[in-house]
């Protein structure tokens, strides 16, 4: 599954022209695109999509979002480690 998942911008800079931040999305840091929503600032939410930030969101909203995703246990599908989620179905193979 993939999620749209609300974020803090955490840091700004500009790679080979392009507007890059640092995004947390409740303790999983991620790179990504700024070029959809070229005036979001350090500081401010976003909702972010396969890598690109689609929209600004109120904290209030992102934060909400982000804890029932949390409860769900949908961030850790999200942003879980890929090694690990292998090596879980390898083994489930191998019953």
């Amino acid at each position: 599954m993939c999620l749209a998942v609300p974020g803090k911008v955490m840091e700004i800079e500009e790679r080979d022209g392009t507007r890059m931040a640092t995004v947390d999305f409740g303790g999983v840091v991620k790179e990504v695109c700024l070029e959809y929503v070229p005036d979001l600032a350090v500081g401010e939410y976003a909702i972010v999509h396969v890598g690109f930030a689609l929209q600004r969101l109120d904290e209030e909203s992102a934060r909400k979002t982000l804890a029932l995703f949390e409860e769900l246990g949908l961030l850790q599908e999200e942003f879980g480690d890929p090694w690990e989620a292998a090596a879980e179905v390898g083994q489930e193979a191998r019953q």
